[in-house]
């Protein structure tokens, strides 16, 4: 079992080469695997329903349990029971010669690939030659393939049409760090499994049985410790663990010891370091990172760490339940409620992003605490500092922008009262500064006359040839079929002989000229005549009425040589539908070129 004590026969036997605790206290059932809850359910129900796929796709960070999982899977499968009689179960006994010979790796039928290793075609080759033939002594052929993204094109495209249509036989497992890395095709033929990060109480809670088995005494802090440094992967904390324990000189790992071994600094001295950054006290800071650095810290987690409190501090304002509930340990819960209540949003965000910058700076610097301290320094002068907004109310509360005509001193640019605008920009230039600041207010913005919005496409059109764009109210005017119009929006169809900008053109113009923002869409759709289309329909409708007229018809019956023709008048008429009223002859008018 997974922490059973080692035997007297192992006791008293010949030495044997010591095994890491991650290989040591790896999985051999489901019941040991930690922090996978949706995937052992599924895979539960599904060995036990019988409905077992050909297929399974395993995903995850770096040790989470993906090739344990797929090792358990075998085992699952072609597990015969303690008496040979049994078939797939969820808890393979671990005494059959199946489960012993796949646990030791040397299980014929069970054939585990590393893919980063056999990238190409032909490893590929092999697989799908062995798959015809049914397994040796186990009840199905298992193929795990481990870091299967890194096979090539070649390889995946060879293996489709077996992995889709596979003899009942085979099973195949594939394991990946870079999921979006492996085609889509392969895909669709596994059931994918994503194995998600375990979180820091529940590995805290494993390293705390695998002490015990070892016969180690560990801190609860130490452990905490371990559990966040190892970020969810189970087996980068059993190798820290694995470390401290070999550090430890007596059998007790101490919080100490953790953070001397990953260069980590005392939360306490942190959660000072943190409060004396947002009191303005820099010298105090400053001796902080000294203690930090003499003990071993490194610079660059020093910021982590104070990223990771400004963060939990924020957290607490937003969702207060969290500085009251047991997810914190209880000396960053009693900051989350004292230090909180004091800082505001706005000066935790600013502290997170100069963290942040900090953080590029510590690494590209040729001394990284020299980095460290002028970060520090910047982070206590900047407690300072109203917020922006605050600022702003109080010149304009005061009144300050009255006194904008102040006269400024003579002489060079080494003292006096310095005139600055206000903006976003330069007000905390201007809180910092020792010097008395005359702030002068801002000119206002010349005021624009806009043209007034167009109630209609006519009057948009006619808005190009008040502005003098004959070229483009040429177009709107010949090569445009409205399809949808209004204000701030306006969809069209062109012709073929309209310039591809059109659109952009008429949008910017428009904005320009209104003051409001019009969106201009090109579409399929057929749309109505164009405008110029529109007005010779008109033309030719008042030519027919007038011809038809009884008047005219009596004038031309005679004088049979006489003509009916369209005089240019200097009336500019708007383009009306062609259904409209119709028109008495007196009134013939247009604003053609006929």
């Amino acid at each position: 079992m997974l922490f059973a004590d080692m035997t007297e026969t192992e006791t008293n036997a010949a030495p044997v080469a010591y095994r890491v605790l991650a290989r040591k206290y790896r999985p051999t059932n489901f019941d040991e695997l930690i922090g996978q809850d949706v995937l052992v359910r599924t895979l539960t129900n599904a060995i036990e329903s019988g409905r077992l796929a050909q297929a399974y796709m395993l995903t995850g960070v770096r040790g989470v349990g993906k090739t344990t999982t797929a090792r358990i899977i075998a085992r699952s499968l072609n597990c015969i029971g303690a008496d040979g009689k049994g078939g797939p179960t969820i808890k393979p006994c671990g005494v059959c010669p199946n489960c012993e010979a796949i646990t030791q790796d040397r299980h014929v039928d069970v054939l585990e690939m590393d893919a980063a290793s056999r990238t190409g075609v032909d490893d590929i080759r092999d697989i799908i030659d062995g798959v015809r033939y049914g397994p040796v002594s186990a009840r199905y052929k298992v193929y795990i393939i481990d870091e299967v993204h890194m096979l090539s094109k070649n390889a995946f495209n060879a293996l489709l049409k077996t992995l889709e249509e596979p003899p009942p036989h085979t099973k195949f497992v594939f394991a990946t760090t870079e999921i979006r890395k492996v085609p889509v095709t392969v895909l669709s033929r596994c059931q994918r499994f994503d194995l998600r990060r375990v979180d820091a109480e529940l590995l805290q809670a494993h390293f705390k049985r695998v002490s015990l088995a070892e016969k180690m005494e560990t801190e609860d802090e130490a452990l905490a410790l371990i559990a966040r440094a190892a970020d969810g992967s189970v087996r980068d904390g059993l190798s820290l663990l694995d470390q401290a324990i070999a550090r430890a000189e007596t059998k007790t790992v101490t919080a100490d010891d953790v953070r001397a071994m990953l260069g980590l600094a005392d939360r306490a001295q942190l959660i000072t370091l943190f409060e004396a950054l947002h009191v303005g006290t820099p010298a105090k800071a400053l001796d902080i990172a000294s203690e930090l650095r003499a003990l071993g810290a490194d610079p660059l987690v020093i910021l982590h760490d104070l990223a990771d409190i400004a963060h939990t501090l924020t957290r607490a304002k937003i969702s207060p339940q969290l500085a009251q509930g047991q997810a914190l340990p209880e000396l960053e819960r009693n900051v989350a409620q004292t230090l909180g209540a004091k800082l505001s949003l706005p000066a935790l965000t600013r502290t997170w992003q100069m963290l942040l910058k900090g953080m590029s700076e510590v690494q590209q610097a040729p001394d990284s605490h020299q980095a460290l301290e002028m970060v520090l320094i910047r982070l206590s002068y900047a407690a300072d500092l109203p917020p922006p907004g605050d600022l702003i109310k109080k010149i304009q509360e005061s009144g300050i922008a009255d006194h904008a005509s102040a006269p400024r001193p003579n002489g060079g640019g080494g003292g006096g009262t310095q005139a600055m605008r206000v903006t976003g920009s330069n007000l905390a230039v201007a809180a910092s500064s020792p010097q008395p600041i005359a702030v002068r207010a801002q000119a206002p913005a010349p005021e624009v006359n806009y043209a007034a919005m167009p109630e209609t496409f006519q009057a948009l059109v006619n808005l190009f040839e008040e502005k003098k764009e004959i070229t483009l109210y040429s177009h709107l005017y010949s090569e445009v079929h409205l399809v949808k119009f209004a204000q701030g929006s306006l969809e069209i169809r062109v012709t073929d002989r309209a310039p591809q900008n059109l659109a952009g053109k008429v949008s910017q113009l428009l904005g320009e000229w209104t003051g409001k923002r019009w969106v201009v869409t090109l579409s399929k759709e057929v749309g109505a005549p164009t405008l110029s289309e529109s007005m010779k329909a008109h033309k030719a409708a008042r030519m027919h009425n007038a011809e038809n007229h009884p008047l005219v018809r009596a004038v031309l019956a005679t004088f049979p040589d006489a003509k009916l023709t369209a005089l240019r008048t200097k009336v500019k008429e708007e383009v009306i539908d062609t259904a409209s009223k119709d028109a008495d002859v007196s009134e013939l008018s247009f604003n053609d070129e006929e």
